[in-house]
């Protein structure tokens, strides 16, 4: 009997339109047009390292070893029919698995593509969402969701996108049939327009939650899924994503709630396949909101249902229609209802401040959204652009306090090309201008509380600064994370630990935060922790460069020497601080002359350092015993407020240095003596 193989595959399903009355009217033609069609796919098939594995007249099953490869096939294949004799194709793609025995082929990912095809026009692509998260960061590709599909013998509902490209037909939802499941109760046939749809949907989740008697029992623990958009060009994510946002911060700042998880973790979501048993368990919650979000006619549309995981009961479900005005009361009114169904209590403060616009204007509150998006990437170039659009909602709106707060922020955390002693007025600027516009924001109070303890050394008062954020919004996992920075820098190991742990309870797949958690254990020196920690970190950011540094000097302070080298060796050639930390290793490893050499090469080659430079720099001095040079560093890392002096007091590091006097003069001057 011949074993059955299977691989997985780009798969890519054609088919002309109305081939069968083509026959029937003209048959010469006919014959021209799959002529025509026969030769082009077979040259585009072969050009794009792909393979026809079905061939059937009017259509066929090809397959290809990335999902780049299969869609530039389809467009070239379209663009190319449309010469004359055009032949009108429709296409579908999809990602699965193929089975081949013998000549056979199968395989669920074969009927998907064949499903998604059905749906099609003449000159479309359709794809699955699959396909879409492939291709969705490369420029070449513009894609539009039409919407969700339940087809036959397929158990769950799919996204299916279009080809957006300019020359491609989108279909219209409203006009779309195919291969898909029978309505069970109908006695006529009709297909009802995205808004009717969307009512009957909504109604039958208010009938279920008004019917079902919910009485919500366990943990008030719960992560809001990003907002699918349905209809939507993708280009305005940023908003439903921003929505999103928005409703996370102000369920963080209810205290009745034990958990809400943060944005950096729940994004991993967006457009999953995971059950809702599978996202619960990840991020550790009780209740799931998830919701769509369409427009239709100038109005948005969005279906929201909150649901209990362990008993998979609906907690509450309703519909909502604004129109484009109205977008500012979406988040407040999301809350109130999931408040309610979690029976979470609210104090009069948070019950004001749910209520509350920062801004009336749409236009300056949707530049705002765009600058957080921008914000949220942690590129130089994002924090470029996220500066410019804060600055573009205050332009539209003088009194946006949230927007002054981002400004803040592209100065304190990122310092814009500057050194921290020249950014941070800055954005003591823009803060006092947020507090006097709002004094009850936990996102400017963590921002002050984070320069005053992390770069001006006030170590008292950025506490208590810390500890207001936090009592403002006790689900912000910024600021449990800064205030446990505070405790670990000052001594307080324990207890700073376990701020970062909740931090990181709150925001599990932030790499930021995971990143940290790491880099505090190994400052209380509990290196094999540390390293596990790393090595999840590099797990969920394989590229990650600053995990892969601090990684290696576990290794060294373990005397792993050969382990630490291997990691900085294979670190990118790159990267400035490569040869610093070879020379460091190098010299607590015994090998001085190698050390010094890997230093005088590095200091030859690089003309522009970033300000971590001076850190490692530091500890390349330290290992080669030339106490004077590091201290003079230090001191200059205190003048130019450089991050990584925070540690001075507590990080093993600086131990060859703590008798001098100059080492303790500096930790007197921070407040850290």
């Amino acid at each position: 009997m011949q074993q059955e193989q299977r691989q997985l595959a780009a798969i890519l399903f054609t088919d002309i339109v109305g081939y069968t009355a083509m026959m029937q009217q003209d048959e010469q033609n006919a014959v021209t047009v799959t002529r025509h069609y026969i030769t082009v796919l077979k040259l585009s098939v072969a050009a794009h390292h792909g393979k026809i594995l079905n061939d059937y007249g009017d259509g066929s099953l090809c397959s290809f070893s990335s999902a780049t490869e299969a869609m530039r096939c389809a467009i070239e294949v379209q663009q190319q029919l449309q010469n004359e004799p055009m032949v009108p194709l429709r296409i579908g793609l999809h990602v699965g698995e193929l089975f081949f025995e013998g000549d056979k082929v199968m395989g669920d990912g074969v009927n998907v593509a064949s499903r998604i095809q059905s749906l099609g026009i003449a000159n479309s692509i359709l794809f699955s969402s699959e396909i879409n998260n492939k291709l969705k960061n490369q420029s070449e590709f513009k894609s539009v969701s039409v919407g969700r599909f339940q087809f036959k013998n397929v158990d769950e509902p799919m996204e299916v996108f279009a080809l957006a490209n300019e020359g491609f037909v989108i279909p219209e939802k409203k006009k779309m049939e195919g291969k898909l499941r029978e309505k069970k109760s109908s006695r006529k046939k009709w297909l009802a327009p995205p808004v009717i749809i969307f009512l009957l949907a909504a109604g039958f989740l208010i009938y279920k939650n008004f019917s079902s008697g919910t009485d919500f029992k366990g943990e008030k623990t719960i992560a809001v899924l990003p907002f699918e958009i349905i209809g939507i060009d993708t280009s305005e994510e940023y908003i439903s994503d921003g929505i999103t946002q928005d409703i996370i911060n102000n369920l963080s700042k209810i205290t009745s709630l034990q958990k809400v998880i943060g944005w950096f973790s729940v994004r991993s979501f967006k457009k999953t396949t995971k059950t809702l048993k599978q996202i619960a368990d990840e991020l550790g919650v009780a209740a799931i909101l998830r919701a769509t979000m369409e427009k239709h006619e100038g109005k948005t549309y969005i279906i929201a249902e909150l649901t209990e995981v362990s008993t998979n009961k609906q907690l509450w479900g309703d519909k909502f229609d604004y129109e484009s005005n109205d977008i500012l009361s979406i988040q407040s009114n999301v809350v109130g209802k999931i408040v309610t169904a979690l029976k979470s209590n609210v104090t009069p403060e948070e019950k004001r401040n749910l209520s509350k616009h920062y801004t009336e204007n749409v236009e300056a509150y949707k530049f705002y959204l765009r600058g957080r998006n921008f914000w949220n990437k942690r590129t130089r170039e994002s924090f470029d652009s996220a500066e410019v659009y804060y600055k573009k909602a205050i332009d539209l709106d003088p009194e946006y306090a949230l927007a002054y707060s981002g400004l803040a922020d592209c100065y304190a955390l990122n310092n814009k090309g500057l050194s921290s002693a020249e950014a941070l007025p800055i954005a003591k600027a823009y803060l006092a201008k947020a507090l006097s516009l709002d004094s009850n924001l936990a996102e400017v109070w963590t921002t002050v509380g984070f320069i005053q303890s992390h770069f001006e050394y006030d170590w008292i008062g950025g506490k208590k600064i810390l500890e207001k954020a936090i009592h403002l919004s006790p689900n912000y996992p910024t600021a449990h994370l800064y205030y446990g920075n505070v405790l670990i820098f000052n001594g307080d190991k324990q207890q700073g630990i376990k701020e970062v742990k909740k931090a990181l309870e709150l925001d599990p797949l932030s790499i930021s935060i995971n990143w940290s958690l790491a880099d505090r254990y190994f400052q209380i020196r509990e290196y094999d922790l540390s390293i596990t920690q790393f090595q999840k970190t590099i797990s969920l950011s394989p590229d990650y460069i600053e995990a892969k540094e601090r990684l290696s000097l576990n290794f060294l302070q373990k005397k792993l020497y050969s382990q630490a080298i291997d990691v900085i060796t294979k670190l990118p050639i790159t990267v400035p601080e490569r040869g610093l930390l070879l020379s460091y290793a190098y010299a607590i490893a015994g090998d001085k002359l190698r050390a010094k050499t890997e230093l005088d090469k590095t200091l030859g080659e690089v003309s522009n350092p970033p300000p971590s430079f001076n850190h490692y720099l530091t500890q390349a001095y330290i290992g080669l015993e030339n106490y004077n040079k590091a201290l003079t560093l230090l001191e200059e890392g205190y003048e130019k407020r450089i991050i990584f002096m925070v540690g001075t007091k507590v990080s093993q590091l600086y131990d060859p240095l703590r008798n001098e006097p100059r080492f303790k003069a500096l930790l007197k001057k921070m407040n850290l003596d």
